[in-house]
């Protein structure tokens, strides 16, 4: 039971997301999305729990996430109590602020920014595309899991124009030009965000993953895919990727995504020791994301199918001994299941350009035009066939800047 009003749309007790907000002013808070409302965390806390208010007092999740899983996990508690305990209502009711009144900010400073390439649906579509009549994955595909240093002050909060970007690419007749990207994509994914750091030169095992990561975003990692396919080779992905990356401005906490964890796929071949999570807790994650173009549905991909855990990539990214900082964000690479119908990239849903998406108003895309908006959205299990929603991470697309 609980005195606040929950509407039955995934922001109810199972979830409590964490996110920063404004409400008109300067002053940025840490708030709790619950029901219709934010929790206005720092002013709750003076009043019912002062030895935690510097904590939540800076208009960021850092320092809180930097407290580490004991923290989290009592805060979490902490809250719960407040919003279920009627004699805590006088107390709190007064810090609830209307979620449709509040502008949301990026919740945490982005440290480090990798971003991965986890789904093997998403992997083979393109290895088929670009290398046909070849073995779609290459040879280290699923012996590791591959990823790239991203450009972290690029990441910016949901509903941020994005900016076309502009570079060199080489036209189908082989000239080398300078201009506006052609073939402007997405790619929908979840982030997974760190807490507490870890000590230079040692390593994160995958049983101590819950013990580092803080929570989960959805990220839409934009892609120039003509920039990219002339810079890449041989040092990977740069300026193709590097101009906007988009995060949902709710943190999901690893703590409301326990009826979420299923079973991973089955590796082969078996991943080295490091790697090897049979037996282990299981960190696979049944979320269902929707992709939208313009207002159409174009997508609907599974992350239950991902190839490779979170737990899995923050142990590949530290075995080496990099260390983590809190506010590190690592995304699982482009989310697409085995239907046409579940790719999480344009260039997959069109096929590399060859069968253009078609839209209710008759228009047809193969790559994003100016003024096209993408939003992607999420949903968890939550309780008795509950959900639990990871909001949405939005972006419009405008023509590049003059200069």
């Amino acid at each position: 039971m609980t005195w606040i009003d929950l509407r039955d749309d995934g922001w109810g007790l199972d979830n409590l997301p964490y996110g920063v907000f404004s409400t008109g002013g300067p002053d940025r808070r840490v708030g709790v999305a619950v029901g219709g409302h934010v929790l206005d965390l720092g002013a709750a806390a003076r009043d019912l729990w002062p030895a935690m208010a510097g904590t939540f007092a800076e208009g960021t999740l850092d320092r809180f996430m930097a407290r580490g899983r004991a923290v989290w996990d009592e805060t979490r508690e902490r809250v719960t109590g407040w919003l279920t305990d009627a004699a805590h209502e006088r107390a709190v009711r007064p810090h609830l602020v209307d979620r449709d009144a509040v502008r949301l900010h990026l919740p945490f400073t982005v440290a480090d920014y990798v971003d991965f390439y986890a789904s093997e649906h998403h992997a083979a579509n393109l290895g088929r595309m670009f290398r046909p009549g070849q073995e779609p994955l290459t040879p280290n595909w699923r012996h590791l899991p591959i990823g790239y240093h991203g450009r972290a002050g690029t990441v910016v909060v949901s509903g941020t124009p994005v900016v076309r970007p502009c570079g060199q690419r080489r036209t189908p007749d082989g000239d080398i030009v300078f201009g506006p990207s052609t073939r402007l994509d997405i790619e929908a994914e979840l982030g997974f965000v760190v807490g507490a750091p870890s000590e230079p030169g040692m390593p994160v095992p995958m049983e101590d993953f819950a013990d580092h990561v803080f929570g989960a975003c959805l990220v839409n990692d934009w892609s120039a895919r003509d920039i990219q396919s002339w810079e890449y080779v041989p040092l990977g992905p740069f300026l193709g990727k590097s101009f906007a990356t988009s995060v949902s401005p709710w943190v999901v906490p690893l703590a409301a995504l326990g009826r979420a964890r299923v079973e991973p796929p089955v590796r082969d071949p078996r991943p080295l020791p490091y790697l090897d999570d049979a037996g282990m807790e299981d960190w696979g994650l049944d979320i269902r994301l929707e992709v939208r173009l313009n207002g159409h549905v174009v997508s609907r991909p599974p992350f239950a199918g991902m190839y490779w855990t979170a737990a899995q990539q923050l142990a590949h990214m530290t075995v080496n001994g990099a260390s983590l900082r809190t506010g590190d964000l690592f995304a699982s690479g482009t989310i697409s299941g085995p239907r046409p119908d579940e790719r999480g990239s344009l260039i997959e849903l069109s096929w590399a350009g060859e069968s253009p998406i078609e839209l209710p108003d008759g228009s047809k895309r193969t790559f994003l035009e100016d003024g096209d908006e993408v939003v992607i959205t999420a949903t968890a299990p939550g309780r008795n066939g509950s959900a639990v929603s990871f909001g949405e991470v939005r972006g419009v697309i405008v023509p590049p800047r003059a200069g």
